[in-house]
Order: C-alpha cells, then structure tokens, then sequence
C-alpha cells in the first residue's frame, strides 16, 4: 500500500499507518551510504531512522530491521523526509503481507 499523504498536514497527520514509539538497530545501505541507524518510530508504513548519514528525500534503501527469535525483514524503502545531520523518515516499498504481519506481531501497539 502506498501512504496517502495531504501536503497541507504536518507530516505527523499524513500517515497512512499508525507508528510506535520503538527504539531499534536498522541496517541500512543506499544513496552512497551504509550504515546501522536507530529508530525513532516505526510502523507498517514506514520509519524514522535517526542518522548523520546524508540521505537527500528521493533516495531509496534496503533496510533490513531485526526482530526478536532471528526474525528479520528485509526491504527497500524511499527517503521521503531529511533532516540533514539527524535522521530521515521513509516509506516502506513493496511490503509483503508475511512480513507486514511479523512487524505487526513485533511492534507494539501506539
């Protein structure tokens, strides 16, 4: 699914999904950089990873986000939000519904 988002909201109140206030090791690699970044929220849709990385809105990463018992998922994901020298807001691309119900076991609820 892909969030439907109002320019007019703050990005907050553009979220298609709900997120968790989750705190996470997220392994990412992309837009000429790698690196392990943490979380600040995540959901179905997507997550703010807090980062120093310069990631520019556009750019597009795999992110591979651990979960407990070795689980894991594995996924690209579009930086659609930067704040250059803190982090960077993305949204998930092609979910699948295995892996969308690993995080929905996972996270907890908002």
């Amino acid at each position: 699914m892909v969030d439907e988002m109002d320019a007019g909201a703050p990005y907050e109140e553009r979220r298609a999904y709900e997120r968790s206030r989750l705190i996470i090791d997220v392994y990412f690699n992309g837009a000429d950089a790698t690196g392990i970044a943490s979380t600040k929220d995540i959901g179905a849709g997507g997550l703010y990873m807090n980062t120093k990385a310069d990631l520019p809105e556009g750019a597009v990463l795999t992110l591979r986000i651990p979960f407990n018992d070795g689980q894991q998922v594995v996924i690209n994901a579009e930086v659609v939000y930067s704040n250059p020298g803190h982090g960077v807001g993305v949204k998930f691309q092609g979910l699948t519904d295995k892996d969308r119900a690993l995080m929905e076991r996972e996270l907890p609820s908002p």
